[in-house]
């Protein structure tokens, strides 16, 4: 009996949200109520344009139930003449006791140093760990690919939990995700699939126009 060939593997763009007001000043976690900022519109408008200029069109747009994920989503929806889906797998990482904190004061705390060196022992005071945050985010990637195979689809979320499906595709230890950086509205594009699991660019803030999405 022949061997059952692979089925074809998915393309997610994966779209960090734009801009809030507190981007880089408080670590908002899962708290409801934040909306992008002005500049994160814009962003979210540019990145739109610029995922609608791919040769070969996504065929789905899922975000992150949280307003600032949905907001960004919407006009990459717009463009694609699209409907935004919800999907809690691509939430933020449950910051627990910390959601809300200023980082100049959580990086002053002795637990920091854990959370930028060696985050994969780390679990936050009644809330996620990273390892439980890469694992579902993985999973819900997984879930779409399989949904979508031979073709790509987008998926607005937010840094860490980009951050963590980068390093699970690409080979790179979770206690080294930190390393990496994503910047709101940039595009990270990741193969997934049975036999196919590859980074085709990491924190695009530019043209995808070189993009190969087969």
């Amino acid at each position: 009996m022949p061997a059952r060939r692979p089925l074809a593997p998915a393309v997610a763009l994966l779209v960090r949200h734009g801009r809030t007001p507190t981007t880089g000043k408080v670590l908002p976690g899962r708290a409801p109520g934040l909306h992008l900022s002005d500049e994160g519109r814009s962003q979210a408008e540019a990145a739109a344009e610029r995922i609608a200029a791919l040769a070969k069109a996504p065929v789905a747009v899922y975000a992150s139930p949280l307003e600032r994920a949905v907001e960004t989503a919407k006009p990459i929806a717009s463009k694609l003449g699209l409907r935004v889906r919800i999907d809690k797998g691509l939430l933020e990482c449950d910051f627990g006791d910390w959601t809300g904190k200023s980082l100049a004061v959580l990086a002053k705390r002795r637990e920091w140093r854990t959370v930028q060196v060696l985050p994969g022992s780390f679990r936050f005071p009644d809330g996620e760990s990273f390892v439980e945050m890469q694992n579902r985010m993985v999973e819900a990637l997984d879930r779409l690919a399989d949904r979508h195979r031979g073709g790509s689809f987008v998926a607005v979320s937010h840094a860490d939990p980009i951050k963590a499906a980068v390093a699970a595709t690409s080979g790179v230890p979770l206690d080294l995700f930190q390393r990496l950086v994503i910047s709101p509205c940039s595009v990270t594009a990741l193969v997934r699939g049975e036999a196919s699991n590859h980074v085709l660019c990491v924190n695009n803030t530019s043209t995808l126009a070189e993009l190969a999405i087969s």
